[in-house]
């Protein structure tokens, strides 16, 4: 069941944010700020799909909710690390590593 929580965002029954008529996580758009430095205008050039109105209550709901959502993004990045470890070096990225090394 979802959950308007504020205008253009919805809970759903995991507790997770998300931009109204879209498939856009809150923490997606937070990311953008984070990593990026993207103002609100630059992420609507990136995701034209988003209105202003769209980021800027997702970014309002991010900073209401900040320690929540940074645990969120911390616990999918140490998740994310976790695979690439338990996964090993890629064999592509193995190859390129040999075509770069001096002969």
């Amino acid at each position: 069941m979802q959950t308007l929580t504020s205008p253009h965002i919805w809970l759903d029954d995991r507790g997770t944010a998300w931009v109204d008529d879209t498939n856009t996580k809150v923490r997606e758009i937070a990311l953008d700020v984070i990593a990026h430095g993207w103002s609100p205008k630059e992420i609507h050039l990136q995701h034209p799909h988003l209105s202003l109105a769209q980021i800027h209550a997702a970014l309002g709901f991010y900073y209401d909710h900040k320690p929540e959502l940074d645990a969120e993004i911390e616990t999918a990045l140490r998740g994310a690390e976790a695979l690439r470890t338990q996964m090993g070096e890629s064999p592509i990225r193995q190859r390129l590593a040999t075509l770069r090394r001096p002969a």
